[in-house]
């Protein structure tokens, strides 16, 4: 990737960081930490990879991307409104009553969101079936799916990779934001995911491992999965909880809390110098 377009990617990155803080603040509530740290993978997908047309969200030849992980919707409705979806300032109704901005996505309300998820494990599921129903229609589109590692829990998962795998499904491509948090503590606590790359392979998956924040190697992991061949491929994404937020990085406290107003000023003061990358 050409240095220009590295800049390009993370000054955006930095600017969606700073809607989250905004829009959780004004909100009073949401989920700050797993949405900073996919914020680079949301910004790597919408402003390099995937085809979408922001003026025509309903083309049939666009990408999907789905988030499992719905809480984090945060960093989706951020990106959404960078790439041009909706107007920036809709940012600030998140979870306000009414809003189209709900605390988890809603289709019905955003219909440039592909999928309403909030309940965890279902987003491969629903992932798999629409790149099979792609690859049975002999069309093009690519599909994506972002889960959290404390989502990998969940034993839909690994029967929606299993599917995915019988039906060689070279169309999709699974995302792991492996932060190592969640709600309750260190996955490694909770329930231990390791050796994961070995379990996805096993599950007959292509594997490749980046820096999840870092763009040129998330933007060539998405490159090596348009040019794989018969095997769904998953990206384990390694990242830091709250990522850009020294607050909050690698503390499971801000999985679901929001800054209040005090602190979400100092933090937006610290972005503006730069951020903490």
């Amino acid at each position: 990737m050409e240095e220009k377009a590295r800049q390009r990617l993370e000054t955006i990155a930095l600017t969606i960081r700073r809607h989250i803080i905004s829009m959780l603040a004004a909100a009073g509530s949401g989920h700050p930490g797993g949405s900073l740290s996919a914020v680079e993978i949301l910004v790597s997908l919408y402003f390099e990879v995937m085809r979408h047309d922001p003026g025509n969200p309903a083309w049939e030849e666009r990408d999907r991307f789905i988030l499992s992980k719905g809480h984090a919707c945060p960093v989706v409705y951020a990106t959404l409104a960078e790439a041009g979806y909706f107007p920036v300032e809709e940012l600030q109704t998140l979870r306000a009553f009414g809003s189209r901005l709900q605390g988890h996505p809603d289709r019905k309300k955003l219909p440039c969101l592909e999928a309403s998820t909030g309940s965890l494990g279902q987003g491969l599921s629903i992932a798999s079936g629409m790149a099979l129903g792609f690859k049975m229609d002999s069309k093009p589109n690519r599909v994506y799916c972002l889960m959290g590692d404390g989502e990998l829990d969940e034993g839909q998962i690994w029967e929606a990779a299993m599917t995915a795998a019988h039906y060689k499904l070279d169309n999709l491509c699974g995302i792991v934001d492996r932060n190592g948090l969640q709600i309750d503590g260190w996955t490694c606590d909770v329930k231990s995911l390791e050796p994961l790359a070995d379990k996805w392979r096993a599950f007959g998956w292509n594997v490749i491992e980046v820096d999840g924040h870092n763009v040129c190697d998330l933007v060539s992991a998405f490159g090596r999965f348009r040019h794989s061949h018969f095997k769904p491929t998953v990206i384990i994404a390694h990242t830091v909880k709250g990522k850009g937020v020294k607050p909050m990085e690698n503390e499971a406290g801000w999985h679901g809390k929001a800054p209040d107003a005090d602190l979400a000023e100092r933090i937006l003061e610290e972005l503006d110098g730069g951020g903490t990358r």
